[in-house]
């Protein structure tokens, strides 16, 4: 491995490539359960089953980066791409699980196109940069909602759309049932950040597992809670293995490309502009998620090269897309690259040995999923809201007072979180900068692929929406 991997050459040794590669899992453990959590919720595959997924494709995912690329960096289902799969792909436009599968899979085929061809350099400069760099924040705001209504913190409202939960315990419209879980996610978040601020490794687990102790002590206070509590519960471990292949596993193929049900409400060209520009949202989402996290990751490590560039650049983009394509197979959505990988860097990871033993950590959890299934989801929901708290940072870059650049970029932030859609965001941010700048005479800095994407997400709104 020493050999392999080129450690020493590196100025790193195994036992600091190891240590980093736990350092790395332990940040970013918290997916296994968020997803699972998350997909669960679509009522056609369980928890057990995406658990599965997310674990197997995390594992697939991290060796090939640690293979192909030489990079101590680890992937794993991207977060607020798997909420844009579960709450806009399926609850809003309609389509099934294995229907978004199928998109899951074209984002990475054309991922593996745009990278072997080079488009890839030239659709990510057809973004403009108060797009780019606010389209972390938008899906930080967006994971954030989708954390606080997931925890009952915010609730729907007739008059308003939503509204804060009731604490109210004494004019009967709340009781201790409804309210102890509200604490547990407000305290489960302190955790994280007290942990964070103290530099505790792991801190978005450890805080997920606090906030569980939390909450099945507190269920002592609450009348009836453990009743039945364990009827339904396995802690056989294969069985997860088990649903994984009846209820996930190469669904992509056997059902995915079955798209009656939506076509009993929509026309053939519906769909097809649909599947175009949720794939199109997908594979942009995945590649500015993967490009900030080499440039950043290996940027804190000291990595780059004389020019500035990341090692091994093409084939880590490489590994991301295959890495998606096995994702879609497995049954999960995006398989992306983890900003969490920069813990492990931070720790001394500098080779591909740090990705390959977080891959181990991801397979041995495999078979830990009866422990998993019990971490509430109030637990889970105050991590979905921290890391909306991390991918709030980047709005820092945005020059506020340059109203050209400023209007795209809070356009790209608000429309996401209020419509509920990745795509939505990408598309008023882009389609306002088109017109901005079409008025003020500025067309010529208007890319020519920027015009197509704007163009295609125009006929998106008036064609299928």
């Amino acid at each position: 491995m020493e050999k392999f991997f080129k450690v020493k050459e590196h100025g790193s040794t195994v036992k600091t490539e190891i240590v980093a590669g736990l350092t790395t899992f332990m940040a970013m453990a918290y997916i296994l359960m968020v997803n699972a959590g998350m997909f669960s919720e679509l009522g056609v595959v369980s928890y057990n089953a995406i658990y599965i997924a997310t674990a197997l494709s995390a594992v697939v995912g991290t060796m090939l980066m640690a293979f192909l690329a030489n990079l101590p960096l680890a992937l794993a289902s991207g977060m607020g791409l798997n909420a844009f799969l579960v709450y806009t792909v399926c609850f809003t436009f309609g389509l099934s699980y294995a229907n978004a599968m199928v998109l899951v899979l074209m984002d990475g085929i054309i991922f593996v196109i745009l990278t072997l061809t080079g488009i890839r350099a030239k659709l990510f400069a057809a973004i403009p940069d108060c797009v780019r760099i606010a389209i972390p924040a938008g899906i930080g705001m967006f994971i954030a909602f989708i954390g606080l209504q997931d925890a009952h913190l915010v609730v729907p409202s007739a008059s308003t759309g939503v509204t804060l939960a009731s604490f109210n315990l004494f004019s009967g419209t709340a009781t201790w049932a409804t309210v102890m879980p509200l604490l547990v996610t407000i305290g489960t978040l302190v955790i994280i950040a007290v942990l964070t601020v103290r530099k505790v490794k792991g801190s978005v687990l450890w805080g997920i597992l606090g906030g569980s102790g939390l909450y099945y002590v507190l269920g002592f206070t609450v009348k009836g809670f453990y009743t039945g509590f364990f009827d339904s519960m396995s802690f056989n471990p294969f069985n997860a293995f088990k649903a994984w292949g009846n209820e996930a596993f190469l669904k992509v193929f056997t059902d995915g490309f079955n798209f009656d049900a939506y076509l009993a409400n929509h026309s053939s060209a519906d769909l097809i502009i649909l599947a175009a520009t949720t794939a199109l949202a997908f594979c942009l989402v995945d590649m500015f998620d993967t490009l900030g996290t080499l440039y950043g990751a290996c940027a804190r490590g000291d990595m780059l090269d004389e020019k500035g560039n990341v090692p091994n650049f093409e084939k880590a983009m490489l590994s991301d897309a295959l890495a998606t394509m096995v994702g879609a197979v497995c049954g999960t959505s995006t398989v992306t690259t983890f900003v969490e990988s920069s813990a492990g860097v931070a720790e001394g990871g500098r080779t591909g040995l740090t990705a390959f033993s977080t891959g181990v950590f991801f397979f041995i959890a495999m078979f830990l999923s009866p422990v998993a299934q019990l971490i509430p989801g109030s637990a889970t929901a105050a991590a979905l809201i921290y890391v909306g708290v991390l991918m709030m940072s980047c709005v820092v870059n945005i020059d506020w007072k340059n109203t050209a650049i400023a209007v795209p970029a809070f356009m790209t932030i608000a429309m996401m979180a209020f419509t509920y859609n990745i795509s939505y965001g990408i598309a008023f941010g882009l389609i306002s900068y088109i017109f901005i700048n079409l008025f003020t005479g500025k067309v010529k800095e208007i890319k020519v692929f920027t015009w197509i994407i704007g163009i295609l997400f125009t006929v998106m709104f008036f064609f299928t929406h």
